[in-house]
């Protein structure tokens, strides 16, 4: 790999991006499209993608107006500090989980992507959590359904589901399609994210069965890479931010779970074509199938790109978590088939995995500060 920063790597993503998404984002422009939770990880792609259509000329075509709710509960993330004077994009300090603005005007794509998601803050706020994926959620489907009454229709909405729905499949169900219907603990630690997204899920598909509301359903696998923050807890920011801070990798595992794992440029493309592409009351899988490997060959592969691009001289250690819910309920394998997002939305994931790991650890050399999530 030629030697990169970090806004090389994003520059790079962000026009492939674009090419990937010619026809999706061609199709936002001129309208106003509502992402909640932007300036979370998944927020980073979407709003930086859509910006970055904008600033390349977007075919002579009107831009794409882009409205962020966020409680900034984390903090400005520097990436959007630098984009916040862009003309075509509002920020509102909202809490998903409180009544909508009422001056929130009409929007015409939704993003619902307001929710912690990571596995450590999740279990210390449940019900927050609950909140922002039931009570937010079904506060926007009113929303659309009364744009709808008004003759001003939202034209796609996309709710972020979780592959952890489908919670510890067993092992004739993996690879996991969408229609696996789940083993799941509705009480155990991780149950106040995975039965929420299930029920926002249920949510989804009445609204749209019974009003019309034309709401799909993101699942996704296992994403990683830039806009990921070093201290969201998750697997690759914790390796990250060992091998960043020049010390052993630490694995709370025996090491043998075994993951797919989707690189965020990848991922949004996917989401976009879903919000766009996607049919109304129905959920896709977004993530790759292959390769599936464990938690130690992961941690074994940072190490050795981090060797060869910083000169990183740590090992691999294993040590159980203070937090002894840690692993419960934690799925042994997950892999998705993604068959019906390739032939419904022409979804195409392209990052090798070598290729992602290698973009992310340049990306957190220059985002190695991070407020905690």
């Amino acid at each position: 790999m030629v030697q990169m920063n970090s806004n090389d790597v994003v520059q790079g993503d962000l026009d492939r991006m674009c090419i990937a998404l010619k026809d999706e984002l061609s199709s936002l422009s001129g309208k106003r499209v509502l992402i909640t939770g932007g300036a979370g990880f998944l927020g980073h792609y979407f709003i930086q993608a859509a910006l970055h259509w904008n600033a390349s000329g977007h075919g002579g075509k009107p831009p794409i107006q882009v409205l962020v709710f966020d409680n900034f509960s984390r903090g400005m993330p520097s990436w959007l500090s630098r984009v916040e004077g862009d003309r075509n994009l509002t920020l509102v300090r909202h809490d998903i989980r409180s009544p909508l603005p009422a001056d929130i005007g009409n929007v015409q794509f939704i993003i619902h992507a307001a929710s912690i998601a990571s596995p450590t803050y999740y279990k210390r706020d449940p019900i927050g959590t609950m909140d922002a994926n039931v009570n937010g959620l079904r506060m926007l489907l009113e929303y659309t359904r009364d744009q709808q009454s008004m003759n001003k229709p939202v034209e796609g909405f996309l709710f972020f589901s979780s592959s952890e729905i489908y919670g510890d499949p067993t092992p004739d169900s993996i690879p996991t399609p969408e229609t696996y219907r789940g083993f799941v603990s509705c009480t155990g630690p991780r149950a106040c994210y995975d039965e929420a997204k299930r029920y926002g899920e249920t949510l989804c598909v009445n609204f749209a069965h019974q009003y019309g509301i034309p709401v799909k359903v993101a699942r996704p696998f296992n994403n990683y890479g830039p806009g990921l923050k070093i201290s969201d807890r998750r697997v690759i920011p914790d390796f990250a931010r060992d091998i960043m801070g020049d010390r052993d990798i630490v694995m709370l595992s025996d090491g043998s779970p075994k993951r797919t794992f989707c690189y965020s440029s990848d991922a949004v493309t996917g989401y976009y074509k879903v919000l766009v592409k996607g049919h109304p009351g129905e959920a896709y899988n977004i993530g790759v199938e292959t390769p599936e490997i464990s938690m130690v060959e992961l941690a074994d592969k940072l190490a050795a790109f981090a060797r060869d691009l910083f000169g990183y001289k740590g090992r691999v250690i294993r040590r159980a978590s203070e937090d002894v819910s840690y692993l419960i309920d934690n799925p042994n394998r997950r892999c998705p088939v993604i068959t019906k997002a390739r032939t419904h939305l022409g979804y195409n994931p392209s990052v090798a995995l070598d290729d992602g790991l290698k973009r992310s650890l340049i990306w957190y050399q220059g985002n190695r500060d991070a407020q905690d999530a």
